[in-house]
């Protein structure tokens, strides 16, 4: 069978890539090894689908911390807004959220998959499911893609858009980088992303904050000097293994590549109040205790943070519940406010990147034609999504750039595939 534009993966970026091709004139047809098109997307936003992100388009690249730079380019041609037309234009209306997330007003994840499909239908692209890829054909006119079943497909221009190795269930394991490798790409070190962290601190282990949600507290990795690498102000969990929750996660890849860098063990630190400054702070608790001194020191300070966590600083600092203010040295007091502002804690890992939303690392961006996705080392042969070394946080980031990458990828072969 003779395409002129072969896509592998039905993910966010394949389906875009799909339409994009077809919608430009190509005979396309999309490979997925699944029985499913758009599992990824399904269960994306906990099954509501964060589609994409409304913040303005420098404040979205700034959230695609792992090579988002390299967007700029596609940007220019397809960026966020143009994702919510495209929805919308198909009949999905989207409703905006906090921090600027686009979810279908339908709050359902199958909406957008189906307009997809529906979308792909209309174009008459081939669609190849249950069809795992065995390898590719390289060649200097056309590829040859050759399925498990030893079917052969042969493509003037072939977009990989396989993913990386997070979220496995969905179809993602890493097929791709050796399709990659074999054209004469590089493969970044592949490494968890937006994963919960390991901690064998004595209260993670005792389980005495396990379940404990912290809210809009900021959260910062430390280097070895002490000092701040990244801060994020938003909820964190602690669990029974270490921590998790969306300013973990958000902080999770620092982490992470400080242990590639060889640090066993990385210090974070808590400050459960940032729109507090400390000696304020410090000033104010000491007033009330000469004001209260038979008040307990835990009912002066009650309120503030949870209790759960209040009672785990008291105890941090030597300081019993129902100890009365009058007996508190203004020492432990200031050492009680510091450690509201400053708990450091230790992590000594991350969990396995089966268990992280986000791969980091993959096919090098250095490679890659920037403005159509298009390899610099490979005639007529695309990369789009989550194979690509870019990585952003959750909120609709990683999407964005999925649907981006795919839009331009597909547009490019299609052109690249009708000028043969």
């Amino acid at each position: 069978m003779t395409y002129q534009v072969a896509i592998i993966g039905g993910g966010p970026s394949g389906l875009m890539a799909a339409i994009s091709a077809a919608e430009n004139g190509a005979e396309t047809v999309l490979i997925d090894k699944g029985n499913k098109l758009g599992k990824k997307l399904a269960i994306s936003g906990g099954g509501r689908c964060n589609v994409t992100n409304r913040l303005p388009q420098d404040e979205v690249i700034k959230n695609i911390p792992g090579n988002g730079r390299f967007l700029y380019s596609a940007f220019s041609v397809f960026n966020n807004y143009d994702i919510i037309d495209f929805f919308e234009n198909l009949g999905v209306a989207l409703k905006e959220e906090d921090h600027g997330r686009m979810f279908p007003v339908s709050n359902s994840a199958k909406s957008v998959v189906d307009a997809l499909l529906n979308r792909m239908k209309e174009l008459n692209v081939a669609i190849l499911t249950n069809s795992p890829v065995q390898a590719i054909h390289y060649s200097e006119k056309s590829h040859t893609i050759i399925l498990q079943s030893q079917k052969k497909i042969d493509a003037h221009a072939v977009v990989i858009a396989v993913g990386g190795k997070a979220v496995p269930h969905t179809g993602s394991t890493g097929d791709g980088y050796a399709w990659a490798k074999k054209a004469g790409h590089t493969i970044t070190e592949i490494y968890p992303t937006e994963v919960p962290l390991l901690s064998d601190e004595p209260f993670i282990t005792n389980r005495k904050l396990q379940g404990l949600a912290l809210r809009d507290v900021s959260l910062s990795v430390l280097n070895k000097k002490n000092k701040p690498i990244i801060t994020h102000q938003m909820d964190m969990l602690f669990t029974h293994f270490g921590v998790s929750g969306p300013a973990v996660l958000r902080c999770s890849q620092f982490v992470v590549k400080e242990m590639m860098k060889g640090n066993k063990v990385v210090m974070m630190e808590i400050d459960a109040l940032p729109n507090k400054k400390e000696q304020q702070l410090y000033d104010h608790y000491s007033e009330l205790v000469e004001e209260n001194p038979r008040k307990s020191i835990k009912n002066i300070f009650k309120g503030l943070v949870p209790e759960r966590y209040l009672d785990f600083l008291l105890a941090q600092n030597g300081i019993e519940n129902d100890e009365k203010a009058a007996n508190i040295s203004r020492e432990k007091i200031r050492n009680l406010v510091r450690g509201l502002k400053h708990f450091q804690f230790n992590v000594n890992g991350s969990q396995p990147i089966d268990k992280a939303f986000v791969t980091g690392g993959g096919v090098s961006t250095k490679e890659i034609a920037p403005n159509t996705m298009q390899s610099k080392i490979m005639r007529g042969l695309y990369f789009c999504g989550e194979i690509l070394d870019i990585h952003g946080y959750t909120g609709g980031y990683n999407i964005t750039s999925a649907m981006v990458t795919g839009r331009i990828a597909g547009m490019n072969a299609a052109w690249e595939a009708l000028s043969e």
